[in-house]
């Protein structure tokens, strides 16, 4: 099934997105879990799939998605892999909604054919960080930016060196309906960054936590790393395993 049109649709009468080749890592245990990993501005799923898969989280299936090639202004409109368009890594950014909403779109459509009783979550890192925490918003809204309905239900979200978008509307969409607001109370997110970042700054890994905090997302953790730059390392993959080992109650142990 598809939603917001088709996976590779940009929205309504939008342009075309195709996106590209998705990595799976299949669950060494009993299937508890599957979540949608997204990589950052100019990489490709592959890379991150082979992380994931030495982790040791045996009742997780990680989907790895790689973006759409598309013209990011950031680059002087030269193209590579992105979620969205961007200009400004930062929760002062333009947003690129519609952009925002295609990826969402596509993530949704691929957890959509999980089984039932399998909990679906989203991490991602910098530019993926960003689309992770935007799909967050649109389940506790319940609506794509679009209006169109969010379909999925998520049960953890994690940003790795990332930023929140459309941080200015986020607390007017909490606080518009009860039925967001309760899901924001009880969606579980964690925010990692490095506090040495020097292309998404650690600043906005803070802003992003008290825009998120603000607007009824309490059920969230934030942790920072002294000297960690725009990279991953593993305390804090060990922090993220630790956390969705006690967020989705699977094993840490092959």
């Amino acid at each position: 099934m598809s939603y917001y049109g088709s996976s590779s649709s940009g929205g309504r009468g939008g342009r075309r997105v195709e996106y590209g080749r998705s990595y799976v890592v299949r669950p060494k245990g009993r299937h508890l879990a599957t979540i949608v990993w997204l990589h950052g501005l100019g990489d490709n799923g592959s890379s991150w799939s082979q992380l994931l898969d030495s982790l040791p989280l045996p009742n997780i299936k990680w989907i790895c998605p790689t973006a759409a090639t598309r013209p990011v202004a950031a680059f002087g409109g030269f193209p590579c892999t992105a979620w969205f368009d961007v200009d400004d890594t930062s929760v002062d950014g333009r947003d690129d909604i519609e952009g925002l909403d295609a990826s969402a779109a596509h993530i949704a459509n691929l957890l959509s054919s999980e089984p039932s009783d399998v909990k679906l979550g989203i991490g991602g890192f910098s530019m993926g960080a960003a689309a992770a925490l935007h799909s967050a918003a649109c389940y506790a809204y319940g609506k794509f930016s679009s209006g169109i309905p969010y379909p999925i239900t998520l049960s953890a979200v994690i940003s790795l060196s990332g930023w929140l978008p459309c941080s200015r509307t986020l607390r007017g969409k909490m606080e518009s309906s009860h039925m967001a607001a309760r899901r924001a109370l009880s969606l579980p997110i964690l925010l990692c960054h490095g506090r040495a970042d020097e292309v998404v700054s650690y600043k906005n890994g803070e802003r992003s936590t008290e825009f998120l905090r603000s607007s009824g997302f309490s059920y969230l953790a934030f942790k920072s790393y002294n000297g960690l730059g725009h990279y991953t390392i593993p305390e804090e993959m060990d922090d993220v395993c630790r956390w969705l080992s006690s967020r989705l109650g699977v094993d840490r142990s092959r």
